[in-house]
């Protein structure tokens, strides 16, 4: 068995040999003139971004914020390589604070000025760093005193399933959210969006946790649903023996239509059509119309349609009539 010693001789041997030691003193010089390199590029002079998150604090406990109580602004700063890499990594601009009482206008809003953003940032980078620009110029603080309702959720954007399916149904769960905001604004909140989705040529129940679309002033609890599209198969279908109902008709006067039902054509999806019967759907004739035409038949009218079905349409449009007088 080979000793530790042995080992060690076979490594030195290797590595001080003639070309091997020529190596390592050409890496050493080639790692030294890399850190000088680089201790010369850090000293250099920069502009970079720097994302900051914006803390509210001192917040009164019957104050609600209806924007987030932490908002980003970018800034942009210009000093050596060094200093700006402690920006970036560093803990001197992790995050600002920006005390509520020093900015709340008592309207509901409360403003942090480009100036007043200056001044924190300053007392948080070095003497030698000058601040370029700052983005957004300014903070708006939105609140009020718990004034909220709740309001429905709505999905937006572009979800179409595959060739021959189309969406059932759609549920969300919560299937409504709290509005915190101004009585004014609140006043034009019915509804409350999604962020656009974006779903095509899928064939089985599609759920997504997406998040709601924000709105300025306004904080909504809470802010991401989970919204699910359920597919169905499309099928042509008809549906016979549907009655059909006369509106207008006087009293002591009766409508005999010949045939007394009819049929429906229309475009739903399997599932839907199993639970369908001719009671869902409503088929008129206006008395007053009949009264004013002189025709042997009358018009028929789809009145109502249940979800689901679309292209629905009568197989007989106009159908032979005689109007009664009741026996007293």
């Amino acid at each position: 068995m080979i000793s530790v010693r042995r080992i060690a001789v076979i490594i030195r041997n290797f590595l001080f040999s003639r070309t091997n030691r020529e190596f390592l003193i050409f890496l050493f010089f080639l790692i030294l003139s890399g850190i000088f390199w680089l201790l010369m590029t850090l000293n250099e002079i920069y502009e970079k971004e720097v994302t900051v998150p914006v803390h509210i604090t001192n917040v009164p406990a019957d104050i609600m914020l209806n924007s987030d109580d932490t908002d980003t602004i970018r800034v942009t700063i210009r000093d050596r390589g060094i200093m700006l890499l402690t920006y970036l990594y560093g803990e001197s601009l992790a995050h600002i604070e920006a005390n509520f009482k020093n900015y709340d206008q008592g309207n509901g809003t409360g403003i942090i000025s480009g100036i007043e953003l200056n001044k924190i940032i300053k007392q948080n980078i070095a003497a030698s760093s000058k601040i370029i620009s700052i983005k957004p110029e300014r903070l708006k603080i939105y609140y009020n005193t718990g004034t909220c309702k709740k309001v429905p959720i709505r999905w937006k954007g572009r979800v179409i399933p595959e060739h021959l399916y189309f969406l059932s149904d759609v549920s969300y769960s919560p299937d409504s959210v709290t509005v915190y905001a101004s009585e004014e604004r609140l006043d034009s909140i019915h509804m409350v969006y999604t962020e656009p989705l974006t779903y095509v040529d899928f064939r089985d129940t599609l759920a997504v946790d997406c998040r709601l679309r924000r709105m300025e002033g306004v904080k909504i609890v809470p802010n991401q649903v989970r919204v699910t599209f359920f597919t169905d198969v499309l099928t042509e279908e008809r549906m016979d023996g549907i009655p059909i109902k006369c509106v207008n008709l006087p009293k002591g006067k009766q409508l005999r239509t010949f045939p007394a039902k009819v049929a429906v054509s229309f475009v739903t999806g399997v599932n839907v059509y199993r639970t369908l019967s001719p009671d869902d759907f409503v088929v008129i004739a206006d008395y007053n119309e009949i009264a004013s035409s002189r025709s042997d038949k009358c018009n028929l009218y789809l009145q109502q349609v249940p979800s689901g079905v679309t292209r629905a349409s009568l197989v007989n449009k106009q159908v032979d009539y005689l109007i009664e007088e009741d026996a007293e």
